[in-house]
């Protein structure tokens, strides 16, 4: 599996223990297997690691875009990672659910109006690196340095998810009448 991590250095000895303990996917080197992703999303004099994970014999949770994966995410947002795979894979969750967080846990929101605003907009995949074993199974074959970057372009996808996320709101509201 070709993988692209995106950050300010070459990376080419992950750390899985290095970031954020209540990611979507916990603690673990989170990866893209979308190299237009990574590279749409890096800033500037970025570099785009790539890598290839060697699966065999390693456990992979396969998430989609649905109720288990909104509720993994959910919990590690909390920091109550309980996953014992090696690698887990699927859609990376919009801005939504964690500036909804407090609003969700407050019982503003229920699980079910969170998960479908979770549902707007496009999927990326994003991969996290989760054990010592599957960090041995990553080979680094490079890195490319972004210098520029193409802000029409994420500007543009800002603001159609933006609109999409408002109009979903606003039938919701007449629906539902949050």
């Amino acid at each position: 599996m070709r993988l692209y991590h995106t950050g300010g250095e070459i990376v080419k000895a992950p750390d899985i223990y290095r970031g954020r303990k209540n990611a979507d996917f916990g603690q673990g080197f989170y990866l893209s297997p979308d190299r237009e992703f990574a590279r749409r999303w890096a800033g500037e004099n970025a570099w785009i690691n790539e890598y290839e994970l060697d699966e065999t014999g390693l456990s992979i949770l396969r998430l989609g875009r649905d109720r288990e994966w909104f509720e993994y995410i959910f919990h590690n947002r909390r920091a109550e990672d309980t996953c014992r795979a090696d690698v887990v894979l699927g859609p990376i969750a919009n801005d939504t659910l964690f500036d909804s967080m407090g609003i969700l846990s407050s019982g503003m929101i229920s699980g079910d109006i969170a998960l479908r605003l979770l549902m707007i907009g496009p999927e990326y995949t994003q991969a996290a690196i989760k054990t010592e074993r599957a960090a041995r199974r990553l080979v680094w074959l490079g890195a490319e340095r972004i210098e520029r970057l193409d802000r029409e372009a994420r500007r543009a996808e800002q603001e159609e998810y933006q609109a999409l996320f408002a109009r979903e709101i606003r039938q919701m509201t007449g629906e539902d009448g949050i």
